[in-house]
This record gives structure tokens, sequence and C-alpha cells, in this order.
């Protein structure tokens, strides 16, 4: 009987546990036993620089390839702009993603700033070698030329995560951050994301919680031709 009652308390602590793994990783208690969740993937058209792949999944894997390139992180002044191909930041993993789907983030932006310096009211004189590697840059160029989309996440909400898609930009809080959301997700349906906020790239789950904690102020998507 003292050794039924001892494996019944062992089983309950065991179950107890994994809850409060799960509560603390995932925000779920029930995460690891529940089914994982099929969001739809919107089906996007347009393929800039005729790969036969998407741009919105061209986005993505650019990204991705900071990660397997590992590239080093770090925060320098350049001259003509482009950093060396081993070295970067978090807007140095946007430009690149967009590059790998044939489109030249610098150009555009350096482009726009020259013309309206005014809708950059932290620039007083435009310097191409820095302006378009600045998140405040990109988020008030994104804010003007991208889709602005939803900030609120709701796990297992199909509808809501439908928003969320791979090649999305997020901005953090300030602005001091920038990351590309990729098309992997966890079991819930929340997509992880791609940035570079340490001594390397990486793809990770971090959505949630910085959703949670009130820093995602920007969400956004480029004007591709999508549908659902």
């Amino acid at each position: 009987m003292r050794r039924r009652v001892s494996k019944i308390g062992l089983l309950v602590l065991l179950v107890v546990s994994i809850g409060g793994y799960n509560q603390w990783k995932y925000g779920d208690m029930l995460y690891l036993f529940r089914p994982a969740l099929k969001v739809e993937t919107l089906v996007c058209y347009s393929d800039m620089d005729g790969d036969g792949l998407d741009d919105k999944t061209d986005i993505v894997e650019g990204a991705r390839l900071e990660v397997k390139n590992h590239t080093t992180y770090r925060s320098e002044y350049y001259q003509g702009g482009y950093p060396p191909e081993d070295e970067g930041v978090c807007t140095d993993v946007i430009w690149r993603a967009f590059k790998h789907a044939g489109y030249l983030l610098k150009d555009d932006m350096d482009q726009d700033i020259a013309m309206n310096t005014h809708d950059y009211p932290r620039i007083n004189q435009p310097d191409p070698n820095i302006d378009f590697r600045r998140v405040k840059n990109q988020h008030q160029f994104f804010k003007k030329y991208m889709d602005k989309l939803t900030t609120q996440l709701i796990p297992y909400d199909k509808e809501n995560l439908k928003e969320w898609q791979g090649g999305d930009i997020i901005i953090l809080s300030r602005p001091d951050h920038i990351a590309v959301i990729s098309n992997k997700r966890r079991k819930d349906g929340v997509p992880y994301v791609i940035h570079n906020a340490y001594d390397y790239p990486r793809e990770e789950d971090k959505l949630l919680s910085w959703q949670e904690r009130g820093k995602i102020i920007g969400h956004f998507r480029f004007k591709y031709k999508t549908v659902s």
C-alpha cells in the first residue's frame, strides 16, 4: 500500500513538474499534451529575382542564411555602407534577407531619405554610409511603404496566427531591435523569429515573450501579391 501511494505521489509530482515547465517555457501548462495547430500559410505570387522561390520564402531563407553564416555581431561605421559579409547587426539581417529576394533596401531607403528627409526626424544630414542600417530609419521606412499588421499574438487562434507569416518584419520597443518572422512555428502556432542580438544571429522562440512584455511596436509585411 505504501509503495502504491509512493508511485502515485511520484506520478503527481511528474505531472506537476511537466505542467510547471510548460507554463514557464510556453505560457501553457498543457502545451506538450495538446495537438499541433495547423496555421494557414498565405501564398505569395511575387518572385522578384526569378529564382522560382516566392519573395516571402526568399526573405525567410535570406535571413536564415545569416544564421548559417554565423555572422559576427559587430556594430561599426563602414565606408560605402555595407559591412563585410561576416559582420553585422540586427538591421543587416533585414537588408540581406531582402537582397536574397532581389530587393535592394539600401537603395530604396537612401533615395527616400534624400527626397523626404523631413520624414526621418532623427536625420539632419543624410548619410548613405549608415542611415539604412539604423533601426529607427528602417522602422520609419516600413511604416511608409509596407502593410501594417497586428501586434497582438494569440496562441492556438488560427485567425490571429494567420496574420503572422514568414517573411514579416517586427520592430521592438523604442525602437531598438528588428527581426524577421520565421516560417517555423511552435505546435501552438506561434512562429519563431530570426534576428541578431547576441554574438551571432539565431532562429529562436522569442515572439510570445516579446509580446507579453509589450516590446512589439511594429509588425509589417512587404507589399507583394498574396492569396489566402
